[in-house]
């Protein structure tokens, strides 16, 4: 049998324009093939597999409702249809009951047994559930407050910013307490506030002068504002219908991804049922370098630094190896492929000689068509020398040196640029 909805589409009149025609159509299409098709699988819906806890219930269920919320989809059917679907979902799978029935007998079952009376006909609303998790009434932008932003800083080791990488991050935040769903009530009632009347605010009269009184509107105090009042509150949140708890949130970083980018998660903020919850915002940034603990985190990559696309790596020298050359490095990038860094024998590296090596900094983000996919990378070499020579050592590197400059006619103060020193004429003797 046709459904209501279905009777009303087939009911509409005739005579309408191509756009409208078109749109109802689509919506008579939508509705007759919902219809038809019969239920989904809640699982399937959600995206879940028969062994998700609550929690990744609650996280396809909060993903979900956004995506497919009528707020954000006013011309799309299929998408409100979807919307309801789940909620419907979600209400059978977070009961630990349904659940069950649902697992053993399917959708008939669960039919039968809200039909049955104890589960009072059925399941929320859908905007009723939505603004549980949301607050703002269910809707968004329809003129109701929102919340403030809330920004939390996340550290990023700099290797997942070069190979990309899966985070998961805590934050304790404001939400509806679903023990009285927002209500603040034990049993989900709420009276009339008895002083303001409902208004959630009130008229007091002071006076300024014999005779003179300025009247003034103020905030309930025996409501709080809200204009109705609890007798019975809930013992999770203590009649303030929000408590304190801490949810996860999953952080994809991107390769090449900047620090500093932020990444926004979407009215995931406080939570209250007096407005929209505001955005959950999360500025990446670079974690300080640790020493790896496991095999696959020891590499040399600990001490690159990082300026936009570009690498910074300080390379250490030997006075050998800077003077004589004949020496071989083999650097660990970020994701554990080697750089060779070499001079052959004879080639000299003068102390702060930066070397570039294009092609081995950080990926370009979101790199498309053509130009270069990676940054280049610095390598600066600093010259160790040694703090004390052994007087036979010292000798030797002396005696060498003498036969080199007077070989090549070295003069050190001629070379040096600087004024040769006049004779002191007399004879310190």
């Amino acid at each position: 049998m046709i459904s209501q909805r279905t009777d009303k589409l087939l009911a509409e009149p005739q005579g309408l324009d191509d756009q409208f025609r078109n749109n109802y159509i689509s919506r008579l299409v939508t509705t007759l093939t919902a219809h038809w098709s019969g239920p989904q699988d809640y699982y399937k819906l959600l995206g879940l597999s028969k062994d998700s806890d609550d929690r990744q219930i609650k996280k396809a269920y909060r993903s979900l409702s956004k995506k497919y919320h009528p707020d954000k989809n006013p011309d799309d059917d299929s998408a409100h249809q979807r919307f309801v679907e789940i909620a419907e979902a979600y209400d059978v799978l977070i009961d630990p009951e349904l659940r069950k029935i649902y697992d053993q007998h399917g959708h008939e079952g669960v039919k039968q047994h809200q039909q049955g009376g104890q589960r009072g006909g059925g399941g929320h609303d859908p905007f009723d559930l939505f603004s549980r998790f949301f607050g703002g009434g269910g809707h968004f932008g329809r003129g109701q407050r929102r919340g403030q932003n809330m920004e939390v800083r996340i550290n990023v080791p700099l290797r997942d910013f070069y190979t990309g990488a899966d985070h998961e991050f805590k934050v304790n935040k404001q939400v509806i307490c679903e023990a009285c769903e927002g209500s603040g009530s034990e049993d989900g009632q709420r009276d009339t506030c008895h002083k303001c009347h409902g208004q959630g605010m009130v008229i007091q009269k002071h006076m300024l002068a014999p005779g003179i009184f300025q009247q003034m509107q103020m905030q309930c105090d025996v409501c709080g504002g809200r204009g109705s009042t609890v007798k019975h509150k809930c013992k999770k949140c203590g009649g303030h219908r929000v408590v304190r708890a801490e949810e996860s949130f999953e952080l994809h970083v991107e390769r090449g991804m900047p620090q500093g980018v932020r990444v926004t998660y979407e009215n995931e903020g406080d939570e209250s049922p007096d407005w929209e919850a505001g955005d959950l915002v999360a500025h990446l940034s670079e974690k300080e370098p640790e020493l790896g603990k496991e095999d696959k985190e020891k590499t040399d990559g600990t001490f690159f630094r990082r300026k936009d696309q570009s690498l910074f790596w300080r390379e250490v020298l030997s006075l050998r190896e800077a003077w004589m050359g004949g020496w071989t490095r083999n650097l660990t990038h970020l994701d554990g492929h080697v750089v060779r860094l070499s001079r052959e024998r004879g080639q000299v590296v003068q102390p702060g000689t930066v070397q570039i090596v294009e092609g081995e900094g950080m990926p370009i983000w979101r790199h498309e068509g053509d130009g270069p996919e990676y940054g280049a990378l610095h390598v600066e070499y600093v010259v160790v020398l040694p703090d004390a020579m052994e007087k036979s050592f010292e000798q030797d590197m002396w005696n060498t040196w003498e036969k080199y400059r007077k070989k090549k006619g070295v003069d050190l103060f001629a070379d040096s640029g600087r004024p040769i020193p006049k004779p002191s004429g007399h004879d310190e003797l």
